[in-house]
This record gives C-alpha cells, structure tokens and sequence, in this order.
C-alpha cells in the first residue's frame, strides 16, 4: 500500500494546503483554505486559515480561561478551525515557538494546542508568527485522498505568507493562482477526463 492510506492515492500531504473546489457541498468548508497540520493512514488532521470567528475575541478567551488580557497590545483574530472540537484551541505557528507540546510539521510550520502558547503570546513572547483557531477539520482513513481524487480539494504548497496574512478574504483566490488557475474559470460542475 502506498503513503497516503489507499493504493494509488499519493503521498502524505500535511504541510500543504487544502483549496475547497466550487463544488464543494459542505456550506461549512465553501471557498475554504486548510492547512493540513497531520495526514496519514490513521486520517488527516487540518485547520481552517481563512474564516474568522467574529463573536470570540483573543481578549475574550484569555478571560474565560482565567488569563488577564492586559498585556496584549494587539489584536489576535479568533479563526474557526474546522467543526470537530469546536471549544478546542490550536495556533498553528512558526517554528521560533517550541514547547514540550509542540508538533512540528515541517520546516517552517508548528502547531501547539496547550495554554501555554495563549500565556506566551498574551505576553508578547509568543511565536513570531501565528494563527489561533477554535476546532479542526478531520477525516477519517482514505477519506480525505477520496475527497481528493473526487475533485473535492485542490492541493496547493503552504507558506507563511499566504497562512499568516490577515486578508481573510483574499486567501482563497491567491492560493487558487498560484496553481496557475484563474478563479472564475474553475467549474462550478465536477467531472472526469
């Protein structure tokens, strides 16, 4: 069997992005961008890096958490991660940030889901660069290189500036050209060749 849990179905992806095509059913993931933090034969594990949370506030969780918000000078946006666990924190980040509990995806990305990285950036001693997110998207074995081969989800190279960058709207777009793709010339009608 090959690397990605089906045979056939590629290599692992985590570090890459996941573009959700115009025919995407799940109104949850439309025109969404997932950086994909975990892939393999037991599932895939992403977060989503352009949808806003706009009724939770960074200041906000640091309260409910029991954390003073004083010490934050700038504002962190709240991003919905995905609907599995949504009351979960994740901040997927660059790798200047590393605590017992960090994952490393790869050379420029990490992801850590402790308070310890909410205290850190709170203080301003967080990771240089960062994204917090309430819950994930996940998929069970083969799910995700069957959405795949079904034309569910282009797959497109991660960078911080396209995961960092606070144009929330602009994100899906950008990565779609950087495969070379105009947009408005992708089908709204899936099909095979």
């Amino acid at each position: 069997m090959e690397a990605g849990g089906e045979p056939g179905a590629g290599p692992y992806l985590e570090g890459q992005l996941l573009v959700a095509m115009p025919t995407m059913a799940d109104p949850r993931f439309a025109r969404t961008v997932i950086y994909l933090c975990a892939h393999s034969d037991e599932g895939a594990m992403g977060l989503v890096v352009n949808k806003l949370l706009d009724s939770l506030s960074f200041s906000d969780l640091l309260k409910q958490l029991d954390l003073d918000p004083a010490r934050v000078n700038t504002p962190i946006p709240v991003h919905f991660g995905g609907p599995v666990e949504a009351a979960r924190g994740f901040v997927l980040h660059s790798t200047d940030y590393a605590h017992e509990a960090t994952m490393r995806v790869d050379d420029g990305f990490a992801l850590t889901a402790t308070i310890d990285v909410l205290k850190a950036m709170a203080e301003g001693r967080g990771p240089r660069l960062s994204m917090l997110a309430l819950g994930y998207a996940g998929w069970a074995p083969g799910q995700l290189d069957r959405e795949i081969q079904e034309n569910g989800w282009l797959t497109v190279p991660a960078d911080e500036e396209l995961v960092f960058d606070e144009a929330q709207d602009e994100k899906w777009e950008r990565a779609v050209n950087r495969l070379g793709i105009d947009p408005g010339k992708l089908s709204g009608f899936a099909g095979r060749a």
